[in-house]
């Protein structure tokens, strides 16, 4: 042994002859073979343990947080109670989850949430089966469950009401429907795999991402052979059948999903960069480092040569956002099945004392990582005690917005606050108002975040439901009413100076810790408008 990195660069390349690894029959790792055993055991306890503690990290902060529901939360809840399957803009298995979480649970945030901390937990064990189907034991496994539950951005999207952790589940058990065909050569593995990217582009488009890098993997890997048999194709058309809804939905309202693009890469991508895309990745993963060194071993690892399909899914998916600028964050699925194979190269490093420093110093590093930043997970502190904690770690860029606005704390957080606060104001406003004007009155909010809070927690209040020009909340429509009285929630005077014969301020709500557009609320009451709400409407489709 010639360098002192030889045996982690021999685990990693195939050099059985350092490393021990070996076929199942005991011979050498042939051209095409695997380096999993089927007998492996489950390290059944290590999972569990860890299932455990991520499920009560969830479920306590819920139960028990500072923090109400996020702006996102309430337009899913919305579109729940305005579901048309067939006729949606957004892909509508969130809002179906919510009607369906909503009428068997209940509307508090333990309940709501609850579904999505389930989801997010299946990755820790996702990622420790993917390191058993790899060949790894209980240290591998451990380690793989381990580095989805340190990471931080696990935490955050199984904490909230979103579509995200569900196209976290959807991609991650994609991928290992494919580390199950690339083991078995079983081809009805692509059966599987076309119902998890269906349920995937019915969560999310992003699928079609996915999808696509797929695609791209089978052309340059030897698996191209498999394009010569139905079931690629059979995988396909099961993923485009069941996500039909979310297709048809962009046919029939005229693809507002393009609309909702040019938004966001105006408004946020726009500033994301490659570099920023890559650097964000260690901070949203404390087993970053261990991915790294799954995709180097699935790529190029001679004893994983029967795994090149995965390895190049993962790789493609990572360029295609890296080149579309997505956010870092639009990449977290290709994570867990990449720690499952980082954590089996780890284990494999047998290099005497090295190879348990290498181990052990990584599981500390780990463990720091989740220790130090898990108020950065969870909406644990409250907004005081979350402002010293990043002053004192100095991370208050921790705090930046989508648009590059500084918070006093982290915009997710942020968005969890000043909702009650705002209805009920909006409440005493429509209450103050006589029986007449109170029978004609509109509520009309500025953003989706005060229209979906004055629905959710309007029925309390006894006020009616709110309408929005923004968004999904502009094809629910104008309601019914002209708008003879109209509450204007949080909109700016300017805006309908021209439209509204009069123009009263009658309202005013803040909260220092609410993000920017929510911290100072001013609410108006317009009479003797221009021309009915009905009217007006098609004219203000994509003007916000």
């Amino acid at each position: 042994m010639q360098f002192a990195n030889a045996p982690a660069l021999a685990l990693i390349l195939g050099m059985d002859e350092l490393t021990g690894l070996k076929h199942p029959d005991g011979t050498g790792v042939g051209t095409n073979t695997a380096i999993s055993d089927s007998q492996v055991p489950v390290a059944f306890g290590i999972i569990a343990t860890l299932v455990c503690v991520k499920l009560a990290l969830h479920l306590l902060t819920n139960a028990l947080g500072p923090y109400e529901f996020h702006r996102d939360e309430f337009l899913y809840f919305a579109m729940g109670e305005h579901l048309r399957l067939w006729h949606m803009d957004f892909p509508p298995l969130i809002a179906m989850l919510s009607e369906v979480t909503r009428g068997l649970l209940g509307d508090s945030v333990f309940a709501i949430r609850l579904p999505l901390a389930v989801a997010s937990t299946m990755l820790l064990v996702i990622a420790a089966l993917t390191a058993r189907e790899l060949g790894g034991g209980r240290f591998a496994q451990g380690l793989a469950s381990f580095s989805v539950l340190a990471s931080m951005l696990f935490l955050r999207s199984g904490n909230l009401f979103q579509p995200v952790a569900i196209d976290q589940l959807w991609w991650t058990l994609a991928l290992f429907f494919l580390l199950m065909l690339c083991r078995s050569e079983n081809h009805r593995w692509w059966i599987a795999f076309g119902v998890a990217c269906g349920l995937g582009l019915l969560t999310k488009h992003s699928m079609l991402i996915f999808g696509f890098s797929t695609f791209v993997a089978l052309i340059v890997t030897p698996a191209r052979r498999w394009f010569a048999t139905p079931w690629p194709w059979v995988g396909a058309a099961l993923a485009f059948v069941i996500g039909s809804p979310s297709l048809v939905g962009q046919v029939t309202l005229g693809f507002p999903v393009l609309d909702q693009m040019g938004d966001l890469r105006d408004a946020q991508l726009a500033r994301v960069s490659a570099l920023s895309f890559v650097l964000e990745q260690p901070i949203l993963h404390a087993g970053f480092p261990l991915a790294l060194v799954g995709t180097f071993a699935l790529l190029f690892g001679r004893a994983w040569r029967g795994y090149r399909l995965m390895g190049w899914t993962c790789a493609a998916s990572f360029v295609t956002l890296l080149l579309l600028h997505g956010k870092g964050y639009y990449i977290a699925p290709i994570y867990p099945v990449l720690f499952g194979a980082g954590a089996v190269v780890l284990e494999r490093f047998r290099v005497p004392v090295w190879g348990a420093v290498t181990r052990w110093s990584t599981v500390t590093a780990m463990a720091l990582y989740f220790i130090v930043l898990l108020p950065l997970g969870l909406p644990m502190l409250p907004p005081e005690a979350m402002e010293r904690y990043l002053i004192g770690i100095g991370f208050q860029s921790a705090a930046t917005t989508n648009v590059g606005n500084q918070e006093r704390i982290p915009q997710d957080f942020a968005d969890m606050l000043n909702w009650k606060e705002q209805v009920a104001e909006v409440s005493r406003v429509y209450h103050s108002l006589s029986d007449l004007d109170r029978e004609r009155a509109v509520i009309l909010a500025s953003n989706y975040g005060e229209a979906g809070a004055i629905d959710f927690y309007g029925p309390h209040y006894d006020i009616p439901k709110a309408i929005a020009v923004v968004g999904t909340y502009w094809f629910f429509g104008p309601g019914d009413l002209p708008g003879d009285v109209i509450i204007l929630h949080g909109v700016e005077d300017a805006d309908v100076d021209d439209y509204c014969g009069t123009l009263e301020r009658v309202g005013f709500v803040t909260h220092r810790f609410a993000v920017g557009e929510e911290r100072n609320v001013v609410i108006h009451i317009c009479r003797e408008p221009g021309q009915t709400l009905q009217d007006l409407w098609p004219s203000l489709k994509g003007t916000n």
